[in-house]
């Protein structure tokens, strides 16, 4: 079957790139893959469905369909390879190096109590078993003072233990490495090249002994996995130079992105908020709420400006200490499953039929019923739509399942695809309450971005649960992630750990901090052929109140009032300010490099009038506007209720909203005045 792509409306008049240069975005979700390539001055995009066995065949499926698999000559790729090895606990085999005396610091962890008022917790286990967890005689003091270095013997028998075990990748964390990275650089010199080896001191130079020596498990479970698959995507597109998105919402290129694997974990969800911040640039909008709806999962964030970064977070059970786009991710997607507890009360998600059957309405063998599901019987999708260009739906299959969830909940199949929509749509509100709400943030003073391929079929109820009276659909909004690849920025974040008082650590010795750091980050991004002109870098200083835990960041400026600036700060975040010298923490550093798409393309005018077709909205009980989206011109206006359609997503347009065409193609919706 060859599908029919959408490819109108999709001029990039300020994408300027080089005639023979091919440029793709690929985001690789649970259930679909989506592919976005530039060529000609326009962008073409289609759907596949993922391959999780194989990710690398779902994306060379989807550059066949737009018939570039074999001339596209850049790649930029979000991955969830190492996201599953770490949840799926597939990661590669590691044994762990540390101080003598240290070896149990990663079992031990932080003892919180996964539930804090529970008699039985559940025993869980060490990310490294004992056996894999060696020791070594060096140790380093909390001021940097070598007290014992590890002899030759000693290296050279920890060199025959490691090869008995028979890892597949060495982590090394030695005591206050930061401060002294040259030891762990002879530990890794005496393990040779048989082994993926991570240092604690390059992947996360800064204090906390128990988040550095995660981090560094992490990146050497997660490095051959990665580095695996993308010489495997590689040997599939030998011409391509391909990147990878990081957490961060930045790019590294694959050569590069295996040895820096821990920071690859929320790769997926970065390339929405990358296109995001584009659009709220280019749109002029201050505040935005995104909402990130595909298949398996729902990503949201809030946008005020550039993307902002945690540097604590978590995946699974393990803490993820890594410069992170803030992202809430929650089990509620197209294809999450709707089912009853044993209570008799309706549960959706976080379980997801995938792409594998996938939902029952795809035919291919699901037989539970799903969020998908239920908006086919409420008629929000039409039947006559094509999901991602190709796969028909099948009204009967989601009908099916959807009376079988009816009979166990004692009411009407309508009434069930009611209940599954409005749980979903609670599960995601929560989140964004979270996010806006928990975090001090009106949500009424935000519009909401809904994007991925089921957010416009929510986006109208969420925001009214939200309290919400905007709505953005942006163009492409089905592939939204896969096109913010292409406006995702080459980039770097360092740190160094300095835990002095600030009046002790002068303001030259931080800027020669600094100018290492960014030496440094010149030197990866020029490898990837970046002009050192076109790298901007932003310096952070991480202070405290001595005897703190918690840190604030600041902008640093040369012979700025650092100390007071951080008192202001400090007043303004926690509501008071201490009589205690201020200590500097860390140094951070990011560095940037412009993206290849920088401006959104605009809607070119549609000489014809729009005419719609129609459908039924089942729980309305009427018949509603079906209207195709490719034919929608600039300034075009209508009234909920009414569908638009598109190959990637669809939108249903609630009663009670409006709905304006933008000069770049997005579907403004606003509440009926």
């Amino acid at each position: 079957m060859n599908p029919q792509y959408n490819t109108a409306n999709s001029g990039v008049k300020s994408l300027v790139l080089p005639e023979a240069v091919i440029l793709a975005g690929v985001d690789t979700g649970g259930t679909f893959t989506d592919v976005v390539v530039a060529l000609d001055g326009t962008l073409r995009h289609c759907k596949v469905l993922s391959t999780p066995d194989d990710p690398s065949e779902a994306i060379h499926e989807g550059l066949e369909r737009l018939g570039v698999a074999q001339t596209v000559t850049r790649l930029i790729h979000g991955t969830t390879v190492g996201t599953n090895a770490v949840l799926e606990g597939k990661g590669a085999k590691v044994v762990y190096v540390t101080s003598e005396g240290f070896g149990d610091v990663l079992t031990l962890g932080r003892q919180q109590r996964a539930e804090v008022y529970s008699l039985c917790q559940a025993k869980l286990s060490p990310p490294v078993p004992a056996a894999l967890c060696l020791e070594v005689p060096i140790r380093i003091t909390a001021d940097g003072e070598l007290l014992h270095r590890a002899d030759e013997e000693a290296l050279t028998q920890l060199e025959e233990t490691v090869r008995e075990l028979d890892p597949d990748a060495v982590a090394v964390n030695l005591l206050f490495s930061f401060l002294r990275p040259d030891e762990e650089r002879r530990v890794a010199s005496a393990l040779g090249e048989a082994w993926f080896v991570s240092l604690s001191s390059e992947v996360l130079p800064e204090s906390r002994e128990y988040e550095r020596g995660m981090a560094t498990w992490l990146n050497a479970s997660v490095g051959p996995v990665i580095s695996r698959y993308l010489k495997k995507l590689q040997r599939r597109l030998p011409q391509a130079e391909i990147s990878v998105m990081q957490s961060s919402g930045t790019t590294i290129s694959a050569g590069q992105a295996a040895q820096q694997a821990v920071r690859l974990l929320l790769s997926g969800p970065a390339g929405g908020l990358a296109a995001a911040r584009l659009l709220a640039q280019e749109c002029e909008i201050d505040r935005l709420l995104s909402f990130d709806m595909g298949g398996t999962s729902t990503d949201v964030s809030l946008l005020e400006g550039e993307l902002a970064l945690a540097h604590r977070g978590s995946i699974a059970s393990w803490p993820l200490t890594i410069p992170s786009v803030d992202i809430q991710t929650i089990g509620a997607g197209g294809g999450s499953i709707a089912s009853v507890d044993l209570g008799g009360a309706l549960k959706v998600g976080p379980e997801s039929a995938g792409a594998s059957p996938g939902p029952a309405c795809y035919a291919l063998g699901g037989q539970q019923p799903t969020v998908t599901d239920a908006n086919l019987v409420l008629g929000r999708i039409p039947d006559t739509v094509l999901l991602g260009g190709y796969l028909s739906l099948c009204v009967e299959s989601a009908g099916r399942v959807m009376d079988a969830l009816a009979g166990e909940l004692g009411c009407s199949r309508i009434e069930a695809a009611q209940g599954v929509i409005r749980l979903a749509n609670e599960h995601m509100a929560r989140a964004l309450r979270i996010i806006s709400v928990e975090r001090g943030h009106d949500p009424a003073r935000f519009a909401l971005l809904g994007f991925g391929g089921a957010g416009g079929l929510h986006a109208c109820e969420l925001a009214e649960l939200m309290g919400i009276k905007c709505i953005v659909l942006p163009a492409r909004a089905g592939v939204l992630s896969a096109a913010g690849m292409l406006a995702s920025e080459p980039g770097r974040d360092f740190s160094r750990a300095v835990l002095e008082l600030i009046e002790r650590f002068p303001g030259e010795n931080i800027e020669a901090g600094f100018a290492v750091l960014e030496q440094r980050a010149a030197a990866q991004l020029q490898a990837e052929g970046i002009a050192a002109r076109e790298i901007r870098y932003q310096r952070n200083l991480e202070l405290r109140y001595r005897g703190q835990n918690e840190s604030l960041s600041l902008d640093y400026e040369g012979g700025a009032d650092h100390v007071g600036l951080f008192h202001a700060e400090h007043e303004r975040v926690s509501g008071h300010r201490l009589d205690l010298p201020v200590e500097l923490v860390n140094l951070r550093l990011s560095a940037r490099a412009p993206a290849a798409m920088q401006h959104l393309d605009k809607l070119e005018s549609v000489e014809s009038n729009p005419v719609p077709g129609e459908g039924f909205a089942t729980d309305l009980g009427q018949v509603v506007r079906i209207w195709d989206r490719e034919c929608l011109p600039p300034g075009f206006s209508t009234k909920g209720p009414a569908i638009i359609k598109e190959h990637a997503a669809t939108t249903w347009l609630a009663p009670g909203w409006d709905l304006e065409v933008d000069e770049w193609g997005n579907l403004r919706l606003a509440v009926n005045p």
